[in-house]
């Protein structure tokens, strides 16, 4: 039986989402999934994917790298064909499907002899015996050959040195909602489906063996995506000869100034679902960050909430990742609110002195880990400063969106320029302007209640409440 499709935004969760179905066991894995944009995998790699099932299990898979962040240059594409199979629930990563794959055959077309001689010196340098040879030296560039690096019955298997990896097929879910439609005449509502494959690790060395526990953006599906979708039609006519070249997009300056919210529950690796609230001050460069945290991929189940704040520096362009902008942000205090009870015995077990009042923790009511300089049991140190990576982009409904650099998937922090992130998670959408004119900045979150030293604390609002707010000014992407 199939969950209810996710409703309009007049029919709010407590959690402040539209209601959203995500199928257990996916069936529907009949047709082509495809990206709304150009994509950035650690690395960086840029790439977009065209993604084909059929009903006997079999798939065919486009994966197009690019030079270009804005995936206008391509570089290689690969043909990946083989065998999907479905298994049960994840009993990891909550909503989700675990499944086995198997490869038949990877095969490689090159679009330039500049990608045919990288690629080949990467091959022939790092692979086994019997890949060395995999393109001799001096062999000239041919349009549209396609070069086989992976066969199933030849045990030949040359992928390593690309990094690459279909990990991502081992966790899947599909999830259905319903997009109002746009034009202010039309009435009504269109179905839309996406489905999340799993995470790329972060470290390049790990990918090859990673276990997913947490999704990529989602693919769309070719016949119910949502609209407009400019780049869903040039990639579904593509192919390994033809790659799509998407339109090209205007840089944004990075003007962090105002508030950016989640526009979805987010699920990172090592099962953690969360949404994020950030303002941004450009004329102090300070910043305040709200961090909700749930036990489910719904985001329905509260379990505790941080407030964060600090500075952040000016900020310069990436040498690394093209589009980016480098900054660095002190965390300088922060306050956690436990708001269910197995936190709350987490936190009031954890060794005096290391996060807030020793004992005194309680659902719903909010401390201070400034003076004990964070919370270690939830890996919070203070003060703490991180190696960031933005991006400001417009979407087809030019909304601002802000893109903030991937975690790392082990879990660490990126407390160092050489762990700065390289590519990015999950946009948020600019819900307000900035007010410069309040130099004393009050949390909306928040309202009188008392704290465990009875003083007048701040109270957390339903979140239903601040992202129905911020969901005022949104538009279905």
């Amino acid at each position: 039986m199939l969950l209810p499709p996710l409703l309009s935004l007049s029919s709010l969760t407590p959690a402040g989402f539209p209601r959203e179905g995500f199928l257990p066991v996916p069936p529907w894995l009949t047709q082509r999934c495809l990206p709304r944009r150009c994509e950035v995998r650690p690395g960086p790699e840029f790439l977009t994917r065209s993604y084909l099932f059929y009903s006997n299990r079999l798939f065919k898979a486009l994966q197009f790298y690019y030079w270009d962040p804005s995936c206008r240059d391509p570089s290689y594409s690969l043909v990946i064909k083989g065998k999907l199979r479905l298994r049960q629930p994840s009993w990891i990563t909550r909503g989700a499907t675990e499944a086995d794959y198997h490869l038949h055959k990877v095969g490689i077309v090159f679009h330039s002899p500049r990608a045919m001689r990288e690629v080949a010196s990467w091959i022939n340098q790092t692979s086994g015996e019997g890949c060395r040879g995999f393109l001799p030296a001096g062999r000239s560039w041919a349009p549209g050959a396609l070069y086989e690096v992976l066969s199933a019955k030849t045990e030949r298997d040359c992928t390593a040195a690309l990094g690459f990896a279909m990990h991502e097929l081992s966790l899947v879910r599909v999830e259905r909602r319903f997009q109002p439609l746009l034009q202010p005449q039309q009435s009504g509502s269109r179905l839309v489906e996406e489905l999340y494959l799993g995470d790329i690790h972060t470290d390049w060395g790990e990918r090859l063996h990673y276990r997913p526990t947490g999704y990529q953006r989602p693919l769309q599906s070719a016949l119910h995506h949502a609209h407009p979708c400019p780049a869903c039609g040039i990639i579904s006519r593509a192919d390994e000869h033809h790659p799509p070249v998407l339109p090209a997009r205007a840089a944004l300056p990075m003007q962090l100034s105002g508030s950016w919210v989640s526009t979805h529950c987010e699920v990172r690796p090592a099962v953690l679902f969360l949404t994020r609230y950030f303002t941004f001050h450009g004329n102090n460069h300070t910043w305040e960050g709200h961090y909700y945290h749930y036990s489910d991929p719904l985001c329905r189940q509260p379990t505790f909430t941080i407030y964060a704040s600090g500075h952040y520096s000016q900020g310069i362009p990436s040498s690394k990742v093209r589009g980016g902008t480098e900054l660095a942000f002190k965390v300088t205090q922060a306050r956690v609110t436990p708001m269910d009870q197995v936190t709350v015995l987490m936190l009031n077990s954890s060794e005096p002195g290391s996060c807030g009042l020793a004992g005194s923790w309680s659902a719903g009511v909010e401390q201070d880990i400034t003076p004990t300089n964070g919370c270690l049991a939830l890996g919070i140190k203070l003060p703490h400063t991180e190696y960031e990576l933005f991006k400001r982009e417009q979407d087809t409904q030019e909304r601002s969106l802000l893109y903030i650099g991937e975690r790392p998937t082990d879990g660490s922090s990126p407390d160092s320029p050489d762990k700065r992130p390289t590519s990015y998670q999950a946009p948020l959408v600019q819900c307000a302007a900035a007010s410069e004119e309040f130099s004393n900045y009050i949390s909306l979150k928040y309202v009188g209640r008392k704290d465990a030293n009875g003083i007048e604390a701040l109270k957390p609002l339903p979140v239903a409440f601040l992202l129905f707010i911020a969901l005022l000014f949104l538009r279905w992407d």
